[in-house]
């Protein structure tokens, strides 16, 4: 369990690829990247996966201390309930926030998450709200 400030601060703490490589997501795609932050010590996980039946479902999400949930972008998933019981679309954005964990989703926002349509872009504006920095190519051939 993180307190929000540990959490906040991890989310924009600058990361890098431990070990860049060009990212694919092939239906039915399930993949982890490891992470290094900016003060070495701290070691991140980005998971990438992409629906099978659904090619247009995808998770982007980042992860400290191997099973913290800090951010989870869900693309054309199902839609999500709150703890309060408010409902949010197919897609959105779920946020560590303390006492709950990943379990609270946000619609949207459009700025910096644009073109939700078009995954490449939508990768590269993931990695740059969770300050990941050095993002690999992102190869289109296989959308």
């Amino acid at each position: 369990m993180l307190s929000q400030a540990e959490a906040d601060a991890l989310i924009a703490m600058r990361k890098i690829f431990s070990t860049p490589a060009t990212i694919s997501l092939p239906a039915g795609s399930d993949q982890t990247h490891e992470l290094v932050g900016a003060n070495e010590r701290e070691r991140f996980l980005l998971d990438l996966s992409r629906g099978t039946i659904r090619l247009s479902k995808f998770k982007f999400q980042t992860r400290a201390r191997s099973v913290i949930v800090l951010v989870r972008l869900d693309l054309d998933s199902s839609p999500h309930t709150n703890p309060d019981g408010s409902q949010v679309g197919r897609t959105h954005l779920h946020l560590y926030r303390e006492g709950f964990d990943d379990k609270w989703a946000y619609p949207l926002d459009p700025n910096p998450f644009s073109k939700p349509q078009d995954v490449e872009e939508t990768f590269k504006r993931f990695c740059e709200y969770c300050n990941i920095t050095g993002i690999p190519h992102f190869q289109q051939g296989l959308l």
